[in-house]
């Protein structure tokens, strides 16, 4: 009976749990981890990718909530981009647009200057930046010019000041933030646009 009551109480001792599988498991791993490194974190070895890169900060310019990243950039080319964790708006996070922002500077596709077709033209010319504003400017003006209106007669047969302008639509995008928008605004109103509009999806 000794010898049976030895050979129930070995059985029971191979046995283990899932538990205490995980716990050996587990154990083991960091051994070998601390044996490893000596105390170093093996995730950062050999060495950081964007280690010797030059290093600064910007701000993320899909919407107007102004998140803070860490921009690395190899040979005039972004190859890394993170939220700042030190920025009190965003505190290192960022959101799914936020974190592909590099797509932008780094496609191929992306327009690095200003393009002009003129009406009726079948292909686009290159035009400076100052020849750009000169003709928004100008042609701004000409449409307000064009349909601006002064006084109206309302519907009771009396004539009325209105000092608007029909011709022109001014549209803010989520790109703009409190204080642009207010300047938007203002010249919105000071040029009589009536039809102001913002859509925060842009």
């Amino acid at each position: 009976m000794d010898t049976k009551i030895r050979q129930a109480s070995w059985e029971e001792k191979m046995l283990i749990s899932r538990r205490n599988f995980l716990k050996s498991a587990g154990g083991a791993v960091a051994g070998l981890v601390v044996a490893s490194t000596d105390g170093e974190a093996v995730i950062d070895s050999p060495e950081l990718r964007t280690k010797g890169l030059k290093t600064t900060t910007t701000v993320c310019a899909f919407c107007a909530v102004g998140c803070g990243m860490i921009v690395q950039v190899k040979d005039g080319k972004v190859v890394n981009i993170e939220g700042d964790p030190d920025h009190p708006i965003n505190k290192g996070s960022l959101c799914s647009k936020g974190d592909a922002l590099f797509q932008i500077p780094n496609s191929d596709q992306r327009l690095k200057t200003v393009k002009y077709r003129a009406a009726g033209a079948s292909a686009w010319e290159e035009k400076s930046w100052d020849w750009a504003l000169d003709r928004i400017a100008e042609l701004m003006k000409d449409s307000r010019d064009r349909n601006f209106r002064v006084r109206e007669q309302g519907k009771d047969g009396l004539d009325y000041l209105v000092n608007r302008n029909e011709g022109m639509t001014i549209l803010g995008g989520a790109g703009l933030d409190n204080e642009e928008c207010y300047l938007l605004h203002k010249f919105a109103r000071s040029s009589g646009v009536v039809y102001l509009e913002h859509q925060a999806r842009l």
